[in-house]
């Protein structure tokens, strides 16, 4: 969903802000026009909300707004969709709720704004002055420090850069043991899919699929139970993008480790026995490892047929 760059001013893109005055639908905030924003400093942030990159940039964007926002600067986040559960309304404003994303959002559906910055990835972020000219954009994760003094620079504020709590649900992937890539189950995209191994079998970042499932560009749909999914990977962590049946009925499921239950390697979205429920579309937290990393072999078993499958991310 990510890679990383960072730019400083940039001269070809000015009067982006000007997209934002055909933009319909905003959460957080009245319409925000160009001329409204004529003079401030714009952070203008694309993120979907099942983008485990964007997530773990969260907390700083969001201290960036609480700390800079009485300074002149206007953080907007321009939600542009990956995925089409992610065109909804309704799952936007629950996902925005729940993450506590209290700054400006834009629902970029038709991707306007995104091409008016000739933009090509989750998560970004662009600095536009009081004119609107970009200054500085910078892709993918990292860099907070960077950012946040080219906020200062713009701003003509110059302090302490702000302390940010990155924990939890959005603390920063382990990139010395990570060894698992991005791994799209979909048509258009999927690729390392073994048709033919059990579980057991599959090499490290294969995986597979049990039962009876239809594979369509985005996703996986599980048509009738029984049905699994296995990945054999190295990560701390393993998350899977999920979405329950049309219908929006709960899918119950199991998740095994190596064959067990995961027990205090279950992340959020699992009990220790390795139970849990898609009851909602977006990113599941299933598997986060305390011990030295090494190939283990994951396993979901759904127990109701619908669910959806779209990505598997690692951390």
């Amino acid at each position: 969903m990510s890679t990383t760059r960072t730019t400083y001013d940039d001269p070809s893109l000015h009067n982006a802000l000007a997209a934002l005055d055909r933009a319909p639908v905003w959460l957080n905030s009245d319409p925000l026009t160009a001329d409204e924003l004529h003079g401030r400093v714009v952070a203008v942030d694309f993120w979907t909300y099942s983008c485990v990159n964007w997530l773990r940039t969260l907390p700083y964007v969001r201290a960036w707004h609480e700390r800079y926002r009485e300074r002149g600067l206007v953080v907007v986040g321009a939600h542009a969709p990956e995925f089409g559960f992610e065109h909804d309304l309704d799952n936007v404003r629950r996902a925005a709720s729940k993450l506590d994303v209290g700054y400006p959002v834009v629902i970029d559906n038709d991707f306007r704004i995104w091409r008016s910055l000739d933009n090509h990835y989750w998560p970004a972020l662009y600095l536009l002055d009081g004119e609107g000219r970009v200054r500085y954009h910078h892709f993918g994760e990292g860099a907070y420090d960077e950012i946040e003094q080219a906020i200062q620079r713009l701003l003509d504020v110059e302090e302490e850069l702000a302390r940010v709590d990155a924990g939890g649900l959005t603390e920063a992937a382990d990139w010395t043991t990570l060894q698992s890539p991005e791994t799209y189950v979909g048509r258009t995209r999927g690729e390392r899919r073994s048709r033919d191994r059990h579980p057991d079998d599959l090499a490290l970042n294969q995986w597979t699929l049990a039962g009876d499932w239809s594979v369509g560009s985005e996703a996986a749909v599980l048509q009738a139970t029984p049905g699994s999914i296995a990945y054999r990977f190295q990560a701390r962590d393993l998350n899977l993008v999920l979405a329950p049946a049309d219908s929006s009925a709960p899918v119950r499921f199991s998740v095994s480790l190596n064959g067990m239950a995961p027990s205090d390697a279950h992340r959020l979205d699992v009990d220790t026995s390795g139970e849990g429920t898609v009851a909602e579309p977006r990113m599941y937290q299933l598997v986060r490892q305390h011990d030295a990393t090494a190939p283990r072999t994951f396993e979901m078993t759904f127990h109701d047929p619908g669910v959806r499958a779209y990505v598997f991310t690692f951390d």
